[in-house]
C-alpha cells in the first residue's frame, strides 16, 4: 500500500504550521499585518511586535475573531540587544518554542546621497539591516537550542524582507535604502550558511512595488503618482503593481516544510521586474 503520510501523496501537508510558535516584528504594517493574519488563520501561535499601539490592539482583535485565539502583542522595535532577548524569550514562554521568525519592520527616507544627513543614513541602516540581525542572533541562539534537543528535526524557519532595491539602484535618493536591502541579501546568505547545520532555513522575499499607507499614491487612478506608476509598469512583465496578498503564498511556502530544503536565498514577488 502507498505511503500517504509522503509528499507525492499528501502535498498540502508540507505547508502545514498549526500549532508552530511564531514571532513577526513590524506586525503593524502593511506586509507583517497580512503576514499575521494569514500565519494565524493556518493555525500558528503568534508573538507580535510593533510600534502602534492602537493598530497592534486592532490586529489582536481582528485576530481574535478570526481564531478564537489572541496573539501576544508587544509595542515596541527591536533595535537593541535587550529588546530582541526579550522578544524571543516573551514568544518561547508563552508557547513552549520559537519556530518561525518573520522579520517585516523597516523604514525608508529618501534624500540624495550628497545631502543626506549622517544621521537619517544611519537611522536607515539601523531599521533595516541592524535591527533584523538583532532578531535573528537573538532567535537563531534559541533555534541551535532546539535543534541540539530535537533528533532530526527542524531547528526553525527565518524570513526576513528584502526588496527589488537590494539587486537594482535607484536615483531617487534611495542611497540608504537599497544598500539596506542590499546587506539583507548577503546577511540571508551568511546566515543559511552558518545555520544550515542546525536545520535552520533562512530566506528573504523580495518584493517590488506592493500597496500600503506608504505607496497608495501610486495607485490612485488619476493622482500624482500616474506618471511614476506608468514608469514602473513598463518593467513589470506581469502589467500590474503588486498587492498584499501577492506576498502570502511565497510567505507559507517559506516558513513552511515546502521549502525544507531552500536556504540563503531572497525570492522575488515583483510580477517579473528583475527579469527585465
Amino acid at each position: 500500500m502507498p505511503n500517504h503520510s509522503t509528499p507525492l501523496h499528501a502535498p498540502f501537508d508540507l505547508f502545514a504550521i498549526a500549532g508552530k510558535s511564531a514571532l513577526i516584528t513590524g506586525a503593524n504594517g502593511t506586509l507583517g499585518r497580512n503576514a499575521s493574519l494569514a500565519l494565524a488563520a493556518a493555525g500558528a501561535k503568534l508573538t507580535l511586535a510593533g510600534e502602534g499601539e492602537a493598530e497592534l490592539a486592532d490586529l489582536r482583535a481582528e485576530i481574535s475573531a478570526l481564531t478564537g485565539t489572541e496573539p501576544n502583542i508587544l509595542n515596541l522595535r527591536p533595535n537593541s540587544e535587550a529588546l530582541a532577548k526579550q522578544l524571543v524569550e516573551t514568544a518561547v514562554a508563552a508557547h513552549g518554542s520559537l519556530d518561525i521568525v518573520i522579520v517585516a519592520s523597516g523604514i525608508n527616507i529618501v534624500a540624495p546621497a550628497t545631502e543626506m544627513p549622517v544621521a537619517d543614513w544611519n537611522s536607515v541602516i539601523e531599521a533595516n539591516t541592524t535591527g533584523p540581525w538583532l532578531i535573528c542572533r537573538a532567535a537563531g541562539r534559541q533555534m541551535i537550542k532546539q535543534a541540539n534537543g530535537r533528533s532530526g528535526a527542524s531547528g526553525g524557519k527565518i524570513v526576513l524582507v528584502s526588496s527589488t532595491r537590494g539587486r537594482h539602484g535607484h536615483d531617487g535618493g534611495y542611497s540608504a535604502y537599497c544598500t539596506s536591502k542590499a546587506a539583507i541579501d548577503g546577511l540571508v546568505r551568511t546566515l543559511a550558511c552558518e545555520w544550515g547545520r542546525h536545520g535552520i532555513n533562512v530566506n528573504a522575499i523580495g518584493p517590488t512595488v506592493f500597496r500600503s499607507n506608504l505607496t497608495k499614491w501610486m495607485y490612485d487612478a488619476e493622482g500624482p503618482g500616474r506618471a511614476v506608476r506608468e514608469g514602473m509598469l513598463e518593467r513589470i512583465p506581469l502589467g500590474r503593481l503588486g498587492e498584499p496578498s501577492d506576498l502570502v503564498g511565497a510567505l507559507m511556502f517559506l516558513v513552511s516544510a515546502a521549502s525544507a530544503f531552500c536556504t540563503g536565498q531572497t525570492l522575488y514577488i515583483d510580477g517579473g521586474y528583475t527579469a527585465t
